[in-house]
């Protein structure tokens, strides 16, 4: 059984910085994102950081996508043809019974080095989620060197060993370059609430830009204000 000591694990800090940023290079370990039933942010959250640091193989990306059996049932299996086209060949899924069992296939993701990242999917508070099963995916997660984003869907943010906790919500996107009624690039709110070594904080992110095809770049944008009313509205009244 691993020795489940506080210190050999590495602070998560990058280049002497205390703020986070899409470029911040940190150690690969397991963070944690909160949403809610309503939308799937923190599912595009996660994708979208896996994409910007986690290094795909000569084959490209091979992950792990775990949901508990009350995850399934509430939002349902991950749509493939969904899901961004790099990382559609690689994509395993796997459906637990429980909450432990997720726990478990979480675990031997992260030891798998075939893997370039896993994504965990947990709704509410179960027991067995506890800062002892957290600090054990953190520590197999760093000491195999792959990423681990557990999705916690309704989840109360607890005492817990993550790197890094965020909160994820739904957030505007951004204006269309060429139609102005069209939704632009998609867009998430993102509060980084607990960091190891890094300043609380909220962004508003944006994956994918620069081209039609969405690439790999996270960039944070300026917090959206109200748009400007089309001039059809405004002159109708």
């Amino acid at each position: 059984m691993d020795a489940l000591r506080a210190s050999e694990l590495p602070v998560a800090v990058g280049n002497g910085a205390d703020e986070w940023s899409p470029d911040l290079q940190l150690p690969h370990s397991m963070w944690e994102i909160f949403g809610s039933m309503d939308d799937v942010a923190g599912d595009a959250l996660a994708l979208a950081f896996a994409q910007k640091h986690c290094a795909a193989g000569g084959e490209g990306w091979r992950w792990l996508w775990v949901q508990d059996a009350r995850s399934t049932r509430s939002s349902g299996r991950p749509f493939l043809h969904g899901l961004p086209p790099p990382l559609r060949s690689g994509f395993i899924h796997v459906e637990a019974g429980s909450a432990a069992d997720a726990l478990w296939a979480m675990e031997e993701g992260v030891r798998c080095g075939e893997l370039s990242f896993v994504i965990g999917e947990i709704v509410g508070d179960p027991k067995v989620l506890d800062f002892t099963a957290i600090r054990r995916l953190v520590l197999a997660a760093e000491r195999n060197g792959v990423m681990l984003y557990l999705l916690r869907r309704e989840g109360f943010a607890n005492l817990s060993a993550a790197r890094l906790r965020w909160r994820a919500t739904a957030a505007p996107s951004a204006l269309h370059r060429w139609n102005s009624m069209a939704p632009g690039v998609p867009r998430v709110r993102a509060e980084l609430f607990r960091g190891r070594g890094l300043r609380p904080g909220q962004f508003w992110l944006e994956h994918g830009v620069g081209s039609h095809e969405p690439d790999h770049s996270l960039l944070v944008v300026p917090d959206l204000r109200d748009r400007p009313v089309e001039p059809d509205y405004r002159a109708t009244g």
